[in-house]
Parts: structure tokens; C-alpha cells; sequence
């Protein structure tokens, strides 16, 4: 008799109709991790096997839990785990399940959607004006509001009596950047801020790197903006 929870196969690989909330607990409680598994990517590296049956044989002769004296796994620790993800799902998860309301569902999906994504968006400029802070030795301080709706800036460098522009501007890893676009709709304010204060305004662009850390991508402003501060000094 087939089991009415399983939806499909790929090679042997099972496909479940409740995935998204096996996964979830799997994850949360950490039962597929190292710890509890055995570096399973390391350990079928190390097997190489032709067929399934190899790994198989492998997997239960060789894993070990990745933790000081951890125990080497058999069968009956793989159907302890899933027994585990049974409790953790039945009690925990279907409590919680029972326990939210209509309203904490829109809350979320509002903090998701708006505050998450604003947060992450002001994280990520507060990070890249450090970068930059450091890398051009000047204090950088955020410009009041009209000067953002004025002179479409953000921040500033004050030299002496005069100061620099700066416009911070995240945008998405491998997203084409149009730095004349960006020039072109903010040129009229920013020649007036150049008119009044005597500096210049640069636009410095932030993306993420590989590792999801936070970077200046137009790096090259940086000795422009030096050598802008040198100007304003003579």
C-alpha cells in the first residue's frame, strides 16, 4: 500500500506532502545537523559510491554525530530522530499552531514586508558609512532633512567653512548600475549644494559581497572624495 504522504520520487528520493513543516522542524530543532548526523556532505565525498546500496552500507559503518565522543549511528538513531520530529511537530509545533491569531499573522507579514525591509535597508547604510568614514579619515555626519529634499543628500564632510556631498545608495548584487541615470535626475540639486557650500556631491553605491557582507561598490570614490577634502584645504 502506498503511503498517502509521499507525492513523488527522484531517484530515491522521497518527496513529501507536508515537506515545508518537516524541513521547518528538522531545521529548528537541529536534527540534520552535524551534531546529530555526521557530516553527511563529507562522508558521501569520502564514499564516492557507484550505488545506493553503497552509501547506505557506508553511512551506518562510518558516521559518527560531529561532537566530542559523539556516538556512531545505526538505524534505530535514524528512527529515533524521526520519532523525535514526530513529538516536536504533534506537541510543540501544533500548541504554537493553535496559539496564533489572525491579528499576529498581519503584524508579521506588515513587520516582513515593510519594517524588516526598512531596518535592513538603514543597517546596510549605517555599515557602509563606517566603511567610509574610515577610508577617507574625515568625519562624515548626516545632513538635517531639508537638505536631503533640497540637495538630495544624505551626508556631508565639513572642511573648514565649506562642505562635501554624500549620497548613499544600496543597490542589489549584479544589478547593472547606471551611474549617469542616477546623476542626471540629482544634477540640478546638486550643483546648487556645490554653489552654496563649495564642495562637490559623490554618490557612493553599497552592495553585498559573496558572503552576504555589506561593501562600498564604486570604490574608486573614495580617493575622490580625499582628494576633494585636499581641495577644499589649500
Amino acid at each position: 500500500m502506498e503511503k498517502e504522504w509521499i507525492t513523488g520520487i527522484e531517484g530515491v528520493n522521497l518527496k513529501f506532502k507536508r515537506e515545508t513543516l518537516l524541513n521547518y522542524a528538522m531545521n529548528r530543532w537541529g536534527l540534520n545537523k552535524a551534531h546529530s548526523v555526521g557530516s553527511t556532505s563529507e562522508l558521501i565525498r569520502t564514499c564516492a559510491p557507484s550505488k545506493y546500496e553503497e552509501w547506505i552500507a557506508f553511512y551506518f559503518n562510518k558516521a559518527k554525530q560531529k561532537k566530542k565522543n559523539g556516538i556512531s549511528l545505526t538505524k534505530e538513531y535514524i528512527t529515533m530522530l524521526g520519532q523525535t520530529l514526530y513529538i516536536k511537530l504533534s506537541e510543540v509545533v501544533q500548541k504554537e499552531l493553535i496559539s496564533i491569531n489572525e491579528e499576529e499573522c498581519i503584524d508579521y507579514a506588515y513587520n516582513l514586508v515593510l519594517n524588516r525591509t526598512y531596518e535592513g535597508y538603514i543597517t546596510e547604510i549605517e555599515t557602509i558609512y563606517g566603511q567610509l568614514e574610515s577610508a577617507i579619515d574625515a568625519k562624515i555626519e548626516p545632513a538635517e532633512d531639508s537638505w536631503d529634499r533640497t540637495y538630495s543628500v544624505d551626508f556631508f564632510v565639513k572642511v573648514f567653512d565649506k562642505f562635501i556631498g554624500i549620497q548613499i545608495k544600496p543597490i542589489a548584487s549584479g544589478q547593472a548600475l547606471n551611474q549617469y541615470q542616477w546623476i542626471e535626475m540629482h544634477k540640478i540639486n546638486h550643483r546648487r549644494f556645490e554653489d552654496r557650500f563649495g564642495g562637490k556631491v559623490f554618490f557612493v553605491y553599497s552592495t553585498k559581497s559573496s558572503a552576504g557582507k555589506k561593501k562600498i561598490y564604486n570604490i574608486e570614490v573614495i580617493e575622490q572624495i580625499i582628494s576633494e577634502i585636499k581641495r577644499l584645504s589649500e
